[in-house]
């Protein structure tokens, strides 16, 4: 322990009586270890940033859509038959692990929205619950999201993104105000924070977010139940204008157009039982690399739910992102990799700096060394006071470039923007590779130190 503390002391002796040859030879290190700092920082908070993007487009979401319908052997594709509850949904959310959460999704056909003198007919009209906001990573601009009481008592307001704000209310506040769909009146409770374009280039902004009861039984349905009225109106009219009737000739008589079903004719045929049904169900994987799991699962209780049993087709059909999660990977390990080989060669740099130096060194003190060689000190000696000295020039460089590391990576966050995030094994990585070089790059200087001719090195000049 005294020799290592002795070597220590010898070793910032030395470098103490050319101050300004140690500053520049530890430059080298100071800008590798900072260009690693840098480096790492910003490639992390530009991959996080990347990953939150993509999820945030569904890269981590599962949609299950209902099966397929055939007739007459024709497939009429995914979505023809209504397969799917909102308690398929509940199931999902309660037994499956791998699922972070889910919501169901009726979508409405477009119609026209209108706020005093403006109108406005968005790309979606979709009915869902809080849940799709969590799904998507969807935060809320202004207002606040609409409950569970809302979709369960089936209450009219919804939420609105940033194109209908600019062309309804001008890009003033909407909160609180009424705006109709169709003959639907909507109270806006909340906006939420623009996203701009999607992958394909759609308008993610352009739609209207309302509770999903609300959607199916007041906008839906009272669409269709117009024209069915309407319909029902033509009919009675064109009945009336019409003599020939069996309520006009037998007015107090109660005939049957179709003869009544017997009890074991009902048995035989009974009716469908009808239930809610919804259009989707959006799940969010826990993570990426969960999403095979959570197909698996989801799979698993449909099937259960359903009654399908092994070998049979599945009536529903469940589509993922794998795709766009390989290429999110690819990309940010690509990111990743070209970064850190910007910083491995700045280090580089700087080893061959210090071993410049210290070969110089070596050169300088040639007769030092052979005095020290003849009053006593040992090859191992001189090696290690030599190793010791590249070792400390190249820990001192790593302190300076972790702070001017992290400096530079706060400045590119507050000029100009960028993401960043601070990365704790990236600074332990560039102290122990700042030692590492002192040892790799100080080695032949401090062997060549060590192999001098103690007479050959007093007669140096």
């Amino acid at each position: 322990m005294r020799a290592v503390v002795r070597t220590l002391k010898t070793a910032t002796i030395a470098l103490r009586r050319n101050v300004m040859r140690s500053m520049l030879t530890c430059l080298g290190i100071i800008i590798g270890v900072a260009a690693v700092i840098a480096m790492m920082e910003i490639g992390h908070g530009s991959s996080t940033a990347i990953q939150k993007s993509i999820a945030s487009m569904g890269a981590n979401t599962i949609l299950i859509m209902p099966g397929t319908a055939a007739s007459g052997g024709i497939s009429w594709g995914s979505g023809s038959t209504m397969t799917l509850t909102p308690d398929d949904c509940d199931a999902v959310i309660r037994e499956c692990s791998a699922v972070r959460n889910a919501a169901p999704i009726v979508r409405a056909r477009s119609m026209q929205l209108i706020y005093g003198n403006h109108n406005w007919i968005p790309q979606q009209i979709t009915g869902t619950t809080d849940a799709y906001l969590d799904i998507h990573a969807w935060p809320i601009a202004d207002g606040a999201s609409f409950t569970d009481r809302d979709v369960r008592n089936s209450n009219k307001v919804c939420l609105i993104g940033q194109t209908l704000v600019r062309e309804l209310f001008e890009g003033q506040s909407p909160v609180g105000k009424d705006l109709r769909m169709g003959s639907v009146t909507f109270k806006v409770v909340g906006t939420l924070v623009a996203k701009g374009a999607n992958m394909m280039g759609g308008d993610q902004d352009d739609l209207v977010l309302a509770p999903w009861t609300t959607i199916k039984y007041r906008v839906s349905n009272q669409s269709s139940g117009g024209i069915a009225q309407s319909n029902a109106g033509a009919s009675s009219s064109a009945a009336s204008d019409s003599v020939n009737t069996l309520n006009q000739v037998y007015p107090s008589s109660a005939n049957d157009l179709y003869p009544q079903l017997s009890t074991v004719q009902q048995a035989d045929t009974p009716k469908p039982v009808r239930f809610i049904n919804i259009d989707q169900i959006l799940c969010a994987a826990t993570s990426g690399m969960a999403i095979p799991q959570s197909i698996d699962q989801v799979t698993a209780v449909l099937h259960d739910r359903h009654h399908i049993h092994s070998g049979e087709p599945d009536d529903f059909t469940i589509r993922d992102m794998t795709e766009l999660q390989k290429t999110m990977t690819s990309t940010t390990t690509l990111m990743a990799n070209l970064l850190l080989g910007v910083a491995l060669i700045s280090l580089i740099v700087g080893g061959v700096g210090i071993m410049n130096i210290m070969l110089v060194s070596v050169t300088e003190r040639t007769r030092e060394i052979g005095l020290r060689m003849a009053v006593g000190a040992r090859s191992r000696h001189i090696l290690w006071q030599f190793l010791t000295e590249a070792t400390i020039l190249c820990l001192a460089g790593g302190a300076l470039g972790i702070v001017l590391g992290r400096g530079g990576s706060l400045l590119v966050r507050v000029l100009l923007n960028w993401p960043t995030e601070i990365s704790i094994p990236a600074i332990v990585v560039s102290v122990l590779v700042s030692a590492m070089v002192g040892l790799l790059f100080g080695f032949y200087p401090a062997l060549k130190a060590a192999k001098l001719d103690p007479i050959e090195a007093l007669r140096y000049e």
